[in-house]
C-alpha cells in the first residue's frame, strides 16, 4: 500500500458493497496494468483517485495526498460467482467525502475500461 491511510485517523468508517462489474474490472486492471494508478477525478480538480492492489482510495493533491475517502478490506474469498457485489470497508477521513463517493466509483470504472483497452492494442 503507497498511501497512508492506515497512519491518518477515520472520520468515519462502515461496511460498503462494490458493484461487481467494478470490482471485476479491478482485478482485470491488477493483472494488466502497472499499479499504483494514479487517475485524475474530472471535476473535482485536486482530487486523486489512487488504484492499489489492496485498495482506492482518493487523496487531495493539494493537501500532500491527505486521504478523503477508502475502499479496502475487500471480501473476495471463496467468491463463487462473478455477479454478485463484493463487501469492503469504507472509511472516509473528511465530513462530506460522502458526496463524492458514487461519482469517484463510476469514473473509476469508466477510466480502468479505457486503459485496460488501450493496453490492449
Amino acid at each position: 500500500m503507497t498511501t497512508r491511510i492506515h497512519d491518518m485517523p477515520v472520520y468515519a468508517s462502515c461496511d460498503g458493497e462494490v458493484a461487481a462489474s467494478l470490482y471485476n474490472v479491478w482485478r482485470r486492471a491488477k493483472l494488466h496494468l502497472a499499479l499504483p494508478l494514479r487517475i485524475e477525478l474530472q471535476g473535482m480538480k485536486q482530487m486523486r483517485l489512487i488504484v492499489e492492489e489492496d485498495c482506492w482510495v482518493v487523496v487531495d493533491e493539494n493537501q500532500y495526498d491527505l486521504p478523503i475517502l477508502a475502499w479496502l478490506e475487500f471480501q473476495d474469498s471463496g467468491r463463487s460467482s462473478l455477479h454478485t457485489p463484493v463487501t469492503c470497508r469504507v472509511n472516509t477521513y473528511h465530513y462530506l467525502a460522502h458526496l463524492i463517493k458514487d461519482k469517484v466509483l463510476e469514473h473509476m470504472g469508466n477510466e480502468l475500461e479505457v486503459l485496460l483497452h488501450e493496453s490492449e492494442q
